[in-house]
This record gives C-alpha cells, sequence and structure tokens, in this order.
C-alpha cells in the first residue's frame, strides 16, 4: 500500500509517469524502509493507466460486493444490548456505592 501511494503522491504531485527513484525519495522521505522489488511491481502494473479510472474501476467492483446483510447485523445487535445492561448493571452499582459512602453525617460534625 505504500507504494501505491506514494506513486499517487507522484501523479498528484504533477509527475506524469512517475518511476521508481521517484518512490524511493517519496517514501525515503518519510523514513520508509525501501523495498526495490515492490516499486518495480507498482511502477509496471501502474504506468501508462489512468489512476482516476482505475479509482473509479474499483469504487464500482467495491459497490457490488456484499458487505454484511441481515446475518450479520443481529449479532451486533445482540451484542449491543448486552452492552447497555452491563452499563445498567454498573450505573446502579455506583449509585449503591455512591449512597453506601453518604450516611447523611461527617465524622467530625
Amino acid at each position: 500500500m505504500r507504494y501505491v501511494a506514494a506513486y499517487m503522491l507522484a501523479i498528484l504531485g504533477g509527475n506524469k509517469a512517475p518511476s521508481e527513484d521517484d518512490i524511493k525519495k517519496i517514501l525515503g522521505s518519510v523514513s520508509v524502509e525501501y523495498n526495490p522489488d515492490q516499486s518495480k511491481k507498482v511502477v509496471s502494473e501502474l504506468s501508462g493507466k489512468n489512476l482516476e479510472e482505475l479509482i473509479q474501476q474499483g469504487t464500482q467492483k467495491l459497490a457490488t460486493m456484499p458487505a454484511g446483510g441481515a446475518g450479520a447485523a443481529a449479532p451486533a445487535a445482540g451484542g449491543a444490548a448486552e452492552e447497555k445492561k452491563e452499563e445498567k448493571k454498573e450505573e446502579k452499582k455506583e449509585e449503591e456505592e455512591e449512597e453506601d459512602e453518604d450516611m447523611g453525617f461527617s465524622l467530625f460534625d
């Protein structure tokens, strides 16, 4: 991901065709260890392609993927209900403790 991000930063900076050296400079500026194999792969895969079109295509592919559904929502809702019950129990315990602490008088009255 770092190499793709560096490639995209180079393009945003006005470089129409970033090279491996450009990626190396960007990653070096933020003290990230450089791997020439990863850099080479990113440059070979993305060179000559329009990143805006690639991003748009990726977004369309993500939109068609299922993201959860009824089965996934039920456990999450159940977990939230359990958390609320636990919070109420904790609040009651705190209130009881506060009542126990204050018996209506002070030791120095």
